[in-house]
């Protein structure tokens, strides 16, 4: 394999790998916790868009087990958002004809 045929699969590479990003920064993933009194709403980059807590719960009393709930769902979310990655990641990979697992350099 010539090196000039190396770089332009590797500029290909880098290309889908940014275009998948931005796509990765637009799908949202819901995180859930307390039997769905806390939602929370995220893109799989981790940026949160909406939270939304049941008035039922929203008691100045209860205010650690509140705190708990939210940081549960966050933490939900954003394990979905890190495997939609990896699903993602894998998916250009194999498209691009590439073994699963490997080690990219970016």
């Amino acid at each position: 394999m010539n090196i000039q045929k190396m770089m332009q699969q590797a500029q290909v590479m880098q290309d889908k790998m940014q275009e998948m990003q931005e796509k990765l920064g637009e799908i949202e993933v819901e995180g859930v916790s307390g039997g769905g009194m806390v939602k929370v709403v995220m893109t799989c980059k981790g940026d949160v868009r909406s939270i939304v807590i049941d008035p039922s719960i929203v008691d100045a009393d209860e205010k650690e087990v509140l705190e708990d709930l939210i940081k549960a769902a966050l933490n939900d979310a954003k394990a979905k958002g890190d495997q939609t990655m990896a699903d993602e990641t894998q998916k250009v990979m194999g498209d691009m004809g590439l073994p699963a697992g490997m080690k990219m350099p970016f």
